[in-house]
């Protein structure tokens, strides 16, 4: 490369640090090793803030602030990213930077949010019309704050290094997802061979795509919630090998099938046949990813019967077979990986 391409991030009160420090430290990281290998860096990496200085974090400590938006022509940028956090409602009403985000969206090679930072720049009015994801817990307010913007709350990125539109304009999920992001832009920019190094040398897995879903959404709601169903949904884990089918459910829940059903869509959103195959999916997940059983006895114990059922539902929802999440997620890998 001919010159350094500045990575920029913007902070914020309460901004969440790591959805700051992870996607830098990938291009911080691929410096190091373009440096090992007797090449110059490629990145310059930036915080920017209202004002330069020191800016607090929700996790309590201060992350300092390069210099202001307010100041920079977005030209001068090659990628902008902007994390999420507690604080990102007061930036959703921030008119001053909204306006700079609209203005400046053509001119940055690249504008991407990690977490919650969707939220900002769907109230600058960037993401109607796109695909856009964030972190699940804030997948919602997305879609009810912004009902132009088409949520994709299963998503890791909506980054497309071979779409023109997906690698101007991206979301990425919640924290971990954000370094997910960073290393695509870095294979796109350096090629895989690069992308793979950062990763190894970061103890990462390389990587996941972008439509893999997020591992970590919570099928389980709290029992206040739920008051017609809490016995029912405690009693459900605990029978996954039995039969779950919507009569069964019924006669355990001492209601009619049609009855359940409307309950379960009022009270989850969902119907009881998906809610049953979720927690089977969790379940069977739970399973890989601590090495307790081969594919075929995992699908047997957690009620899918046969090893197709299993990498079908695996498919639909996580966009990876059995096999690839065991070997990416398992324990004996991760053991390996850290030896």
């Amino acid at each position: 490369m001919d010159a350094l391409r500045t990575i920029a991030c913007l902070i914020y009160p309460d901004v969440m640090s790591l959805d700051v420090s992870g996607p830098l430290q990938v291009f911080a990281s691929a410096n190091v090793e373009r440096q090992r290998q007797g090449l110059p860096p490629c990145y310059r990496i930036r915080l920017l803030a209202d004002e330069a200085g020191p800016v607090s974090t929700s996790a309590g400590f201060q992350l300092v602030a390069d210099g202001s938006w307010r100041q920079l022509d977005g030209a001068s940028l090659d990628t902008l990213l902007i994390p999420g956090g507690p604080g990102d409602t007061r930036q959703c009403a921030n008119a001053p930077l909204l306006a700079w985000l609209r203005e400046n969206e053509p001119r940055v090679r690249q504008l991407g949010s990690v977490c919650s930072g969707a939220l900002i720049l769907a109230a600058a009015g960037l993401l109607d019309g796109r695909r856009a994801t964030t972190h699940w817990a804030d997948a919602e307010r997305l879609a009810q704050q912004h009902p132009r913007v088409q949520v994709e709350a299963e998503r890791l990125h909506t980054y497309q290094a071979d779409c023109a539109e997906g690698a101007h304009l991206f979301t990425s999920a919640g924290v971990t997802a954000g370094i997910d992001l960073a290393l695509a832009l870095l294979e796109a920019d350096l090629g895989r061979a690069m992308a793979l190094t950062v990763a190894r040398r970061l103890v990462l897995f390389l990587r996941r795509p972008g439509d893999q879903a997020q591992f970590s959404q919570l099928l389980s709601p709290e029992p206040s919630r739920t008051p017609k169903l809490a016995a029912l949904l405690d009693w459900i884990p605990a029978n996954l090998g039995s039969d779950l089918s919507l009569e069964a459910l019924a006669a355990q829940a001492h209601m009619a099938p049609r009855s359940l059903s409307r309950t379960f869509v009022k009270e989850l959103g969902m119907g009881p046949g998906r809610y049953v195959e979720r927690v089977r999916l969790e379940a069977a997940r739970n399973l890989l990813q601590d090495a307790q059983a081969s594919i075929a006895t995992v699908a047997r114990l957690t009620g899918f019967g046969h090893a197709e059922n299993l990498r079908r539902s695996f498919h639909k929802h996580l966009a990876v077979s059995p096999q690839d999440y065991l070997q990416r997620f398992g324990r004996t890998t991760q053991e390996h990986a850290h030896a």
